[in-house]
């Protein structure tokens, strides 16, 4: 069982007479009540007072301040339920390389939304929480995302492996304001047909689309193929790196302002270079190999090739003394002399 940070559930006072990030707008409403969401369909749910959500050990789905209520999945964690998450971080990190800007995910971090008097009156737990900007995001940490007093998630991700997010959580996430929701069905899912839905919000409602607002160009099928591939394939590769350059080229960044992409391309250009070099060296060889055996003078097979003094003569210089030398010794004798 995971131990809940004791800070995720307390709204900062900082608040009180702050303009909050999201807008400024007045805080959400509350959404539908507990008792139209479904919750009891699929989740157990018992009290835990305000007091002790902090400090509880298992992972909450919902908790309603009104009732003081907390709801779990009825079935133990599944690895086909975490499998996505995790993958969509991984895909996300090649994104953010392309790009040239970090990209970050929170996982499963307390969402909170706070009451007139400040405490918690109600809380969620996505399945991950990405940020495309997390330099400018104005977060309380890794614990909680507070509605109204921090920046959103640009995107959420919900796994219904054994759940059905659209009859429980989507009418809250659509409640509290969160721009983009991505409900991915795993394949393994035996109880709803596998894909993803994008549900991005418009004038205050949940529209359908086919491809994501906060990572254009990256459709609904192509982040379902890739978030249940064993391994990646050679089309979620093109697409992923479409998306980041188009994120990028949004923002004026590169892969080249990736520290560890720009090492691997200064890397492989001095490879590059040096590889063409030895190609150059070995041409040059084999032009004084030619010139002294038309001179009726025995050369060994890899002469001068290997001789350092050799790759630091000018062009001119070995010509010079193919035309002139006496034998091996020679050469390398006169490539030796002053210019």
């Amino acid at each position: 069982m995971r131990q809940r940070s004791q800070g995720t559930t307390r709204v900062s006072a900082k608040r009180q007479g702050k303009r909050a990030v999201n807008g400024g707008a007045p805080l959400p409403t509350l959404g539908p009540r507990s008792s139209e969401l479904g919750f009891n369909d699929a989740y157990r749910h018992f009290p835990l007072p305000a007091d002790e959500l902090g400090s509880y050990e298992g992972r909450v789905e919902f908790w309603d301040g009104a009732t003081e209520t907390a709801y779990e999945v009825r079935e133990p964690t599944s690895p086909f339920h975490e499998r996505p998450s995790q993958v969509l971080a991984a895909l996300l990190e090649r994104i953010a390389a392309v790009r040239g800007s970090p990209i970050r995910c929170f996982g499963t971090m307390d969402l909170v939304l706070p009451g007139k008097d400040g405490r918690p009156a109600r809380l969620m737990q996505a399945d991950q929480c990405l940020y495309l900007h997390p330099r400018r995001a104005d977060l309380v940490g890794r614990a909680a995302m507070v509605v109204g007093e921090h920046h959103y998630p640009d995107v959420v991700l919900e796994v219904d492996l054994t759940t059905d997010v659209r009859r429980h959580k989507l009418k809250l996430y659509e409640a509290w304001g969160f721009p983009e929701l991505w409900v991915d069905v795993p394949a393994q899912s035996q109880r709803q047909a596998p894909g993803m839905t994008i549900y991005a919000l418009e004038e205050g409602a949940f529209q359908v689309v086919e491809e994501s607002r906060a990572f254009p160009g990256w459709s609904a099928a192509d982040i379902h193929r890739a978030l249940n591939e064993d391994e990646l394939s050679e089309h979620t590769v093109t697409v992923l790196a479409r998306v980041g350059a188009a994120l990028g080229a949004g923002e004026g960044t590169s892969s080249d302002d990736d520290p560890l992409l720009r090492r691997e391309r200064e890397h492989a250009r001095e490879a590059g270079r040096q590889e063409a070099f030895a190609n150059q060296l070995e041409w040059r060889a084999a032009v004084v190999r030619c010139v002294m055996i038309e001179r009726d003078l025995d050369v060994d097979a890899n002469f001068p090739l290997h001789e350092p003094v050799f790759a630091t003569a000018t062009a001119e210089a070995v010509a010079t003394a193919a035309i002139r030398c006496a034998d091996e010794a020679d050469f390398l004798a006169r490539l030796s002399m002053p210019s």
